[in-house]
């Protein structure tokens, strides 16, 4: 069976937040393996901008308090894709997925449900199919998570760290 975690960074912590960055990566969580097939995209802010979805002024500030290499990868405006070809993109990735993860699937997939029924399209995946890392982290003692030194907050790292643990 094929596992993926999804990782989103946004302007805000609602539904119709501006997504800023979405990474992923498909693993094995019966296996030591490392996580494969990474898939990294920062989004078209100004499109979001222009179809309703919203930032939230706390959520931004918060962003500025971050260390500067994950606020400057998050927030800077190069190689942005628009939101079709992260549509695609991301239906593509999700191909012959069994299982979709994510650190609280509440906030990352509600987000990405809501951009796809705002562009009109079928998500890529079933309510079965999600996973929640998070609740699986707090049946153990301590976060592992804290055990690893990476770059939080950037959506390709979280992914990659969440399907490690």
């Amino acid at each position: 069976m094929i596992h993926a975690m999804i990782d989103l960074e946004t302007l805000a912590t609602t539904p119709d937040a501006i997504i800023l960055t979405c990474g992923g990566v498909k693993f094995d969580p019966w296996s030591t393996e490392e996580p494969s097939q990474p898939f990294y995209l920062r989004l078209d802010v100004d499109e979001q901008t222009n179809i309703g979805r919203r930032l939230n002024e706390d959520t931004l500030k918060w962003w500025e308090s971050q260390p500067t290499e994950v606020k400057e990868e998050a927030l800077s405006d190069g190689n942005r894709v628009s939101l079709g070809v992260f549509k695609d993109s991301l239906n593509k990735f999700l191909v012959g997925v069994d299982y979709l993860w994510a650190q609280g699937p509440l906030f990352d997939y509600a987000i990405l449900e809501h951009l796809y029924t705002q562009l009109e399209q079928p998500y890529a995946w079933q309510f079965w199919q999600i996973r929640d890392s998070r609740t699986l982290f707090s049946l153990v003692d301590g976060d592992p998570r804290k055990e690893i030194d990476f770059a939080a907050h950037n959506a390709l790292a979280d992914a990659i760290v969440q399907s490690l643990c």
